[in-house]
Order: C-alpha cells, then sequence, then structure tokens
C-alpha cells in the first residue's frame, strides 16, 4: 500500500522536536501539562497550514512520520490530519505526554460506519482528564478538547461535543466552517485502517480531495480558506470570498496568505479552473 507502515522504521528514526518547535514559533520546550499541550496546540494550529496540494499533484502522501517530518518541518510545508496530528503527536510523545493515536470519523453522521479513519485525531491523558488534540480538521479548535459533552465557545466560533454511544463521540463544527462534524473514539488506532483511508481520499476519484484544491489555515482573528478558486476570508463581523483570477493570483496568494511559497503550484491551474467551472454549472443548474 502507498501509505504502508513501517514502526521499527517510525521508531529507529530520530526527528528533532526542537526543530517542530521552531517551526511552530516556540524557542522553549513545554512541560508536559495542559497549559504546555495548550501551546503546542495553539502554535501549531496558527503556524503551519493544512492543505492537500501533494495530492492534487498526485504526489505520494503518507502516514509516516519521516516523511511528514520532512515535508511539515525541513521543506516549510503544511499537510491534512494523517501528517498534521501526526507530527503533533509524535512531538508530543518526544515531550513526555501520554498520548495515543486514535480513530476520527469525518462526516459519520451521514455515511456511516464507511467513514472510519478518514481522520486522525490524539487522545491525551492529563491529571485534569482526557483531551483530544485536533490541528488536523483544518477549521476546527484550536485548543485541545476536554472530553465531555457540552457546547462551547472558542477564539470566536462555537462548537459542540457529545456522545453517540459508548464507544463514539462527535464534535460538531461552526456553522461558518467546511464539514459539519466528525466523530471519535478514543480506543488506539487501527493504523492498517488509516493506511488504506490514507490511500483511497488520494486516489478515488470520488474523494473531495482529489476533486478539488483546499487550503485552509488559522489566523489571529479568523479563518482563511481556499477551495479551489474560491478564497474566502471569515471574521467575527463576517464572510468576504474571492475568486482567484488565474495561475500567477493563485501562487501569490499561497504565499501571502497560507505561508506556501509553492511557484508550481502553477501548473495546476487548469484543473482548478476546470472544476471551478463545473461546481458552477452544477449550483446553477440545481438553483
Amino acid at each position: 500500500m502507498l501509505c504502508a507502515v513501517r514502526a521499527a522504521f517510525w521508531s529507529e528514526f530520530r526527528m528533532n522536536v526542537d526543530a517542530y518547535l521552531d517551526r511552530i514559533g516556540l524557542n522553549a520546550r513545554p512541560p508536559a501539562t495542559l497549559a504546555g499541550l495548550t501551546a503546542i496546540h495553539r502554535a501549531h494550529s496558527l503556524s503551519i497550514p493544512y492543505e492537500n496540494i501533494d495530492v492534487q499533484f498526485g504526489r505520494l502522501v503518507t502516514i509516516e512520520r519521516p516523511a511528514i517530518y520532512e515535508k511539515i518541518v525541513e521543506k516549510k510545508r503544511g499537510g491534512w490530519c494523517y501528517e498534521m496530528n501526526g507530527i503533533m503527536g509524535w512531538a508530543l510523545g518526544e515531550l513526555g505526554f501520554n498520548v495515543t493515536r486514535a480513530t476520527g470519523s469525518v462526516m459519520r453522521e451521514a455515511s456511516g460506519d464507511a467513514s472510519n479513519g478518514n481522520h486522525l485525531v490524539l487522545r491525551v491523558e492529563l491529571p485534569e482528564g482526557l483531551y483530544l488534540a485536533d490541528v488536523g480538521f483544518g477549521d476546527g479548535p484550536r485548543n485541545p478538547i476536554r472530553v465531555v459533552p457540552g457546547a462551547f465557545h472558542a477564539d470566536g466560533f462555537d462548537f459542540s461535543l457529545r456522545r453517540v454511544d459508548d464507544r463514539w463521540w462527535r464534535l460538531n463544527n461552526d456553522p461558518r466552517g467546511g464539514a459539519p462534524s466528525f466523530d471519535f473514539n478514543l480506543d488506539p488506532a487501527d493504523e492498517k485502517l488509516l493506511a488504506e483511508k490514507c490511500d483511497f481520499l488520494q486516489t478515488a476519484p470520488t474523494s473531495p480531495f482529489v476533486q478539488n484544491l483546499v487550503v485552509q489555515r488559522h489566523v489571529p482573528h479568523g479563518l482563511e480558506i481556499l477551495r479551489g478558486r474560491t478564497l474566502r476570508s471569515i471574521r467575527a463581523d463576517g464572510i468576504s470570498d474571492r475568486v482567484i483570477a488565474n495561475a500567477d493570483e493563485l501562487v501569490e496568494t499561497l504565499k501571502t496568505v497560507f505561508a506556501l511559497d509553492l511557484p508550481d503550484v502553477a501548473v495546476l491551474w487548469p484543473k482548478i479552473f476546470a472544476r471551478h467551472e463545473e461546481v458552477m454549472a452544477q449550483k446553477a443548474a440545481n438553483a
């Protein structure tokens, strides 16, 4: 499989946790406490964009930590859930946190168990209780979440958490976000299932990650979300959309808005443009 798991290789590969912390703007190792977890979670959310650019190019995306470390830390790229939570989960373990890779399931309320494993989340056990750490949803909370039922407001956005059954929880996203919800259970993840879903999401013609460019970034006062040609800026006082005009503007937007200096993305413009026209035509037909 493309995303084959090689646990022995992971244990042999030594990554520089201080380089990761520098990547997210922290110049000291936070303690393995709730305050330390919150500092890492927020710094990662505000420093590293969520993006599926490699999928758009047809390049291999893997759940293996060495490749993720090279991409995010050394090449200053972003990533999707398997990469974002993969690198943060590794760093948390290196820093002494009790962290477990766990199973997420985006839109399980609509698709059922077929969605299981299409999202990676992290379980972190602290003296204060059990926490969900997730920097890989793209537009989810910037702070780790105490796993208790209830609604909460964070950084200008509204979320809620509830039990679905004796194994699964559901996080309801802010209505202005992308996917309305994801489910998760806190048992250790089935790494084979994660690898299979990683393969599917980057190769299946029906996968939204194959169909469309997606780049998202937390900014101090809101969110920036690029889907295809449309850049959406979400702030407390409203939402504004801008349509990217051409390949040069796409490259410039990635650089200035998302801190991704990737001139080669220009070659994707015909594909992105065609997909935008297809989606607009579908909306017009359904109007």
